[in-house]
């Protein structure tokens, strides 16, 4: 072989790098995701809480509630799954955070660093190890919902498409999560984001309509990026309509999808521009 062979083409440069971007990306994914299997009460721990919350809210507080006119309790369950489906993706970014952190502390993010990966990679695998587990956090709360007697009722294409939506959602908090737990220094630190994740989940449409809230905590909760999705999921699972009073709820399908959106075109670069400045 020639010196000349170890050349590439220059036609062939851009492939090969994306080549080796999504190689290295695929093995980020696969180390994260054998970390998951060997550890699965992470897993239990981090489903334990939304499951508690179902329990809560719609046993104890749900008699109670009155979200669609027509009496306490009436269709509450209905109304707080979804809400309950979009939370937990919502809160999936303290996971993100602070598995993020976890990595930085024992070494793995810097031996990264010291290997010919692309810069990209480990933001970008941890993306889609973390869509991955939301995917089976997901199922098992759908599993969880029906038997506890929840029914979608709207095409399987609806069901489908608010699957999607809770996915999307989730995906543009990952990248949240991977600039915050870049930011923070320790564990001990990523363990008091859930005083920062609690009202970003709760001041929202998941558990009580916003018009039933005071006026200002009212249009704070509902333009909350979880209420968009929660009330969409909501429409398209044929939930029992709810009394709308914010523009924002009549056009919920559009906030399910542009909220992710701008949290991604924004939170996307700054999390790639933090790893490569890590050490600076």
């Amino acid at each position: 072989m020639s010196s000349l062979d170890l050349i590439p083409a220059e036609n062939d440069t851009v492939v090969s790098r994306a080549r080796w971007a999504v190689t290295d990306c695929w093995t980020v994914v696969v180390q994260e995701l054998v970390h998951l299997i060997r550890q699965p009460t992470t897993f239990l721990w981090q489903l334990g809480f939304p499951i508690v919350m179902v329990l809560m809210f719609v046993y104890v507080f749900g008699s109670a509630m009155d979200v669609t006119g027509q009496g306490a309790g009436e269709g509450y369950m209905e109304y707080a799954m979804p809400g309950l489906f979009a939370m937990t993706m919502a809160f999936g970014f303290m996971n993100t955070a602070f598995a993020v952190v976890l990595n930085k502390e024992k070494g793995f993010i810097d031996r990264f660093r010291s290997m010919p990966m692309a810069s990209s990679a480990v933001v970008t695998g941890r993306g889609v190890a973390d869509i991955i587990h939301a995917a089976v956090d997901l199922v098992v709360l759908v599993l969880i919902a029906l038997v506890l007697g929840w029914r979608s009722g709207g095409t399987l294409v609806a069901t489908l498409t608010a699957f999607v939506l809770l996915l999307w959602l989730r995906l543009a908090l990952i990248f949240v999560g991977i600039y915050i737990g870049l930011l923070v220094k320790n564990t001990e630190g990523a363990g008091n984001l859930f005083a920062l994740a609690f009202p970003f989940g709760m001041v929202s449409s998941v558990f009580a309509p916003p018009h039933l809230m005071p006026g200002w905590l009212g249009a704070v909760a509902a333009w909350n990026p979880v209420s968009g999705t929660a009330t969409a999921i909501r429409s398209l699972f044929e939930s029992p309509p709810v009394v709308s009073g914010y523009w924002i709820e009549d056009h919920a399908m559009a906030a399910a999808l542009i909220w992710p959106a701008v949290i991604i075109v924004i939170f996307l670069p700054l999390a790639v521009r933090r790893y490569q400045r890590l050490s600076r």
